[in-house]
């Protein structure tokens, strides 16, 4: 019986990992060295078992110590058929049958798991502490194999910081408009120079997920966003964005998601622009906890008081996720729905990495970095050429957790937009200092 409490202690540790599911590790960058030792000590005992099976297989004692050093070298494949073969012998072998439960739920086959996790709770011999933890490894399968239930998470985030550049705009006061240059420079107004200012912002979201079949997931969001300039309200922004859809897991652990969406983005306290759009994205899971995804995604964007800028936006792009950082490429087109308009359509491609490093147990540095190209399709009718622009912006700060689920977030950014129209040439940079809760 020593065995069956040695897994169960196992079991506790793993947790949903015994089902399929992954825990994350929150001291992976710490512990990553001494779990790769581990892993190469597993490896070490399998091979030296494995190497005495043509003499010795059909021994219980020695199967049984051949699958548990399968299972720690996730050879789950070798573990099935060793536990297998204990159980041939030794049908009433409960601590073989849990660990062959155990195997079959880290292989992915938690139907199986089921059924002989619930052989070894119907033995009687079985002491109640260990016939409680079996018991609730039954229920956890059950609740996945009904689909996984319900989860809303979300978070609060507030910031207080300093813009150089709130309206993103040149620098220059004076400019010359080549449709009037026989009347020389034209001197800007004050909302098209660059104007700096100290801000507070309100970001707030949640999210919440439930399944509708063992496969299939329901997902809906809400994400709220109000930013307030001290001194200027002309550029204060608020922005809400709705997006509801429905996500299919496949038996090989790929994803296909799809999704509607819809934002409000709102300037100076008026209605700017409304858009709406669908979502299709497909995610193929790698080893490591990495993934690859592929994306695509259309807009209709209607502004209040431009409609020649009334547009249509269609992007595609493809995606890695590692542990520790993000990579994105996109392209696409948006087009203004009016010919009156086609100053305003453009093509775009923009790259983007996004990373957080730990470097402590409660401190990660965070950071990313984007370009984007954009190119018009028809002349400016003021500037009589087509813009051409492009854009880098960088980011970097700190995440440090003060609790468990709030965090310090001190983040400097820099934009630079290069433009062959010198009106919407610009730089700006901000700093400011964060505090997000999760929950």
């Amino acid at each position: 019986m020593n065995r069956l409490c040695r897994l169960v202690i196992k079991a506790a540790m793993l947790g949903a990992a015994s089902f399929g599911i992954l825990i994350p590790i929150t001291a992976h960058a710490q512990n990553e060295e001494a779990t790769q030792s581990e892993e190469n000590a597993a490896q070490g005992a399998f091979d030296a078992l494995n190497a005495q099976v043509s003499e010795r297989a059909g021994d219980p004692s020695f199967d049984y110590q051949l699958g548990i050093a399968a299972l720690d070298a996730g050879r789950f494949g070798d573990a099935i058929i060793a536990f297998q073969r204990v159980l041939a012998v030794k049908p009433g072998n409960a601590a073989a049958r849990a660990e062959l439960a155990r195997a079959y739920a880290l292989a992915g086959d938690i139907d199986t798991a089921r059924e002989q996790f619930a052989t070894v709770v119907e033995d009687p011999t079985l002491p109640d502490p260990v016939r409680q933890r079996f018991t609730g490894f039954v229920r956890q399968f059950d609740r996945q194999i009904a689909g996984g239930g319900s989860d809303v998470s979300g978070f609060v985030d507030t910031r207080l910081g300093f813009d150089s550049n709130i309206n993103t705009a040149t620098e220059l006061d004076t400019i010359v408009i080549p449709l009037f240059s026989f009347l020389g420079a034209g001197q800007l107004g004050a909302n098209a120079i660059a104007q700096e200012d100290e801000f507070y912002e309100v970001t707030a979201g949640v999210s919440g997920v439930t399944a509708i079949g063992r496969q299939d997931r329901l997902f809906a969001s809400a994400l709220g966003s109000w930013r307030d300039n001290f001194d200027s309200s002309a550029f204060d922004q608020a922005a809400l964005t709705g997006t509801a859809g429905y996500a299919r897991t496949f038996a090989n652990r790929d994803v296909l998601s799809l999704s509607g969406q819809v934002q409000k983005f709102w300037l100076d306290d008026s209605g700017f622009r409304t858009s709406y759009g669908a979502i299709a994205q497909y995610t193929k899971p790698i080893a490591s906890g990495r993934a690859l995804t592929i994306s695509a995604q259309w807009n209709r964007l209607d502004f209040d008081n431009d409609p020649l800028r009334d547009a249509d936006r269609f992007a595609a792009g493809v995606g890695f996720v590692g542990k520790q950082f993000a990579i994105n490429l996109t392209g696409g087109k948006e087009e203004t729905r009016r010919t009156a308009g086609d100053a305003q359509s453009f093509g775009f491609v923009t790259a983007n990495v996004g990373a957080e490093l730990p470097v402590s147990k409660r401190v990660a540095v965070v950071g990313g970095a984007a370009f984007d190209l954009r190119r018009h399709d028809a002349p400016d009718p003021l500037f009589l050429a087509e813009r051409e622009d492009e854009r880098l912006d960088l980011r970097a700060g700190l995440k440090v957790a003060v609790l468990d689920r709030l965090f310090l977030q001190p983040t400097a950014t820099y934009t630079r937009n290069w433009s062959n129209i010198a009106l919407f040439d610009f730089e700006r940079w901000t700093v400011s200092v964060g505090a997000r809760f999760e929950f």
